[in-house]
């Protein structure tokens, strides 16, 4: 049986992850460009859904679909593709394409039909799973969020409770490169309930890699009121990377409020202060246009950004409504002529970077 993961750019650490993991299995997926025979496999999130439906429904193979869209919206997307994964990957993919190897038409849990849905009914233990094998990626050291942000899929398709990856699990990972990145929903949460740090586990994990590490940047974010004395000490003493990145999302405390973020302005301001304090460089993430949003809420974003970018990088984005969150279905509001004027301005002095006129920019390559 021939099995074909569809390459998309930002989707490889879902690759790597499944690569390794349907090994265990004695499964390989083929990279592919397209669909092929005998089955293909895709993650989508749901920014870059809408451009694969049509190859999807016309591919002349059996087609599998997983990602935060598939979870949200399982129904939606068995109307053109064959089977639909909901939730995590790791041990869904790998029994779901033995089934069908094996001739078996009954989908496990955690895969949707035109006909079924199975919902999931376990959730996977990180150390189950290597993050990758043969097809390298980054690793993955937390998985889950305590925080229910209402723009958002991950506490949705994870769950809110935090899991780690051990740290020999971690640390064996890392001896495959020479710089160790890692992903994580906070990586200054590792080890910890998500809302309360426990930076002596992450201490004890950053004591036992011996290559380069670099943590609280691209693609392990940390939430601004983690950004301590002691997580930029960490940084400052186990680390290579001299920019920590982290989610402000707003400059206003009533747009934080309403998207139920769990901090205020105050502890941005205060996460940017500390990093200057610790010779670190923040970047800082901000949505303009949430529903809520007024125009005096935006330009109190605008202001902020203009601050942050003073001693650091910002990057922005215009709000997108993501099925399966308390915003599904709420239109953007629209980005002020300031906000478009002011971010431009610092685009090209290479203080603002993010796709704030077209979020499905940064997934498709420029022609």
């Amino acid at each position: 049986m021939q099995v074909n993961w569809r390459t998309i750019k930002g989707t490889n650490n879902s690759y790597a992850a499944l690569y390794a993991a349907c090994e265990l299995y004695g499964i390989h997926l083929e990279a592919v460009d397209r669909p092929a025979a005998e089955i293909t496999c895709y993650s989508l999130n749901s920014i870059i859904e809408p451009h694969f439906r049509d190859e999807i429904r016309d591919a002349d193979c059996i087609t599998v679909v997983g990602g935060p869209h598939a979870t949200a919206c399982p129904g939606e997307v068995c109307t053109y593709a064959d089977y639909a994964v909901i939730g995590e990957g790791e041990r869904t993919l790998p029994l779901l394409l033995e089934r069908l190897r094996d001739g078996t038409t009954a989908p496990p849990p955690g895969v949707a039909t035109a006909h079924t849905v199975r919902p999931a009914d376990s959730c996977v233990r990180l150390d189950a799973f290597a993050p990758f094998s043969k097809v390298r990626g980054y690793i993955e050291i937390s998985r889950g969020c305590p925080y229910g942000c209402t723009y958002c899929q991950t506490p949705r398709m994870f769950g809110r409770s935090m899991r780690h990856r051990s740290i020999d699990a971690v640390a064996r990972a890392a001896s495959c490169y020479r710089d160790a990145r890692f992903i994580s929903p906070n990586a200054f949460a590792y080890g910890s309930d998500g809302i309360h740090p426990r930076f002596e586990k992450l201490e004890r994990l950053l004591r036992a890699l011996d290559n380069a590490v670099y943590l609280a940047t691209f693609p392990s974010e940390v939430r601004p009121e983690f950004v301590t004395p002691e997580s930029l000490d960490l940084v400052c003493r186990y680390c290579a990377n001299r920019k920590v990145h982290f989610g402000a999302q707003s400059g206003s405390d009533g747009v934080l409020a309403a998207i139920r973020r769990g901090h205020s302005v105050a502890d941005v301001i205060r996460a940017v202060e500390l990093c200057r304090e610790f010779d670190l460089v923040p970047v800082v993430d901000v949505i303009v246009g949430f529903p809520c949003e007024t125009e005096e809420d935006q330009r109190a974003t605008l202001e902020l950004v203009e601050w942050v970018a003073r001693y650091g990088q910002v990057h922005a984005h215009h709000f997108t409504p993501l099925p399966g969150t308390p915003l599904a279905g709420q239109p953007p509001g629209p980005i002020l002529p300031e906000t478009q004027k002011t971010l431009g301005r610092l685009a090209l002095k290479g203080k603002a970077t993010g796709s704030w006129i077209a979020p499905e920019a940064r997934f498709f390559k420029k022609n």
